[in-house]
Parts: structure tokens; sequence; C-alpha cells
């Protein structure tokens, strides 16, 4: 059973950056396609932005451009770089398998306000 722990949340100015982090314990997810969601207020949990088992990605219209996710399988672990940060991207992040198959995690707080 994989667990996924998020990190890498805060609060940020508009158009700062934040770099958001995925650890996975008690399994690889090494063989999975992974993403990184959100949800905001209100709203349903979207998918941002995916990674496949090669390394291609893919994004929202609403991130392309400005976000960038990244996969180390060594270290079992995903990333989220977010730059030119918007107050519509405030939500909590998440990260699972792409569809979503894996027991979710708490999430990481992103807050995009002056």
């Amino acid at each position: 059973q994989v667990q996924l722990v998020e990190s890498g949340g805060g609060l940020v100015q508009p158009g700062g950056s934040l770099r958001l982090s995925c650890a996975a314990s008690g399994s690889s997810f090494s063989g999975y396609a992974m993403g990184w969601y959100r949800q905001a207020p209100g709203k349903q949990r979207e998918l941002v932005a995916g990674v496949t088992r090669r390394g291609n990605t893919n994004y929202a219209d609403s991130v392309k451009g400005r976000f960038t996710i990244s996969r180390d399988p060594a270290m079992n672990a995903l990333y989220l770089q977010m730059n030119s940060l918007k107050p519509v991207d405030t939500a909590v992040y998440y990260c699972n398998s792409d569809p979503p198959r894996l027991v979710w995690g708490q999430g990481t707080q992103v807050t995009v306000s002056s």
C-alpha cells in the first residue's frame, strides 16, 4: 500500500514560486503514471499536471507554461514547480496516480495572496 505525503505549500504573493514535493512510502509508485491535483474551496478536485512512467508530461490549460511536474524514481518522489502564481491557484494540492487509484494523502495548502 503506497502512502503519499505532500509538502512544500505555504503563503506566497502573486507572481511568486513554490515547489511541492510528494514522498511515497510503503511501496513504490514507479509503476504508475502520477499527477498533481488541487481542490479549491467549493470546487471539485482537478488534475493540474501529470507525468507518465516514461516522463511525458501534460498540464491543464490554466497552469501550462507556469507549472512543471517531475518525478524521481530513485527517490520515489514527485515534484511540482509552480511559478508565476496567481490567486486562482489557491487550493489544497495532492499527489496521486493518474487516474487516481491510491489512498489520498493530507495534501498541502497553497495560498496565493498579497
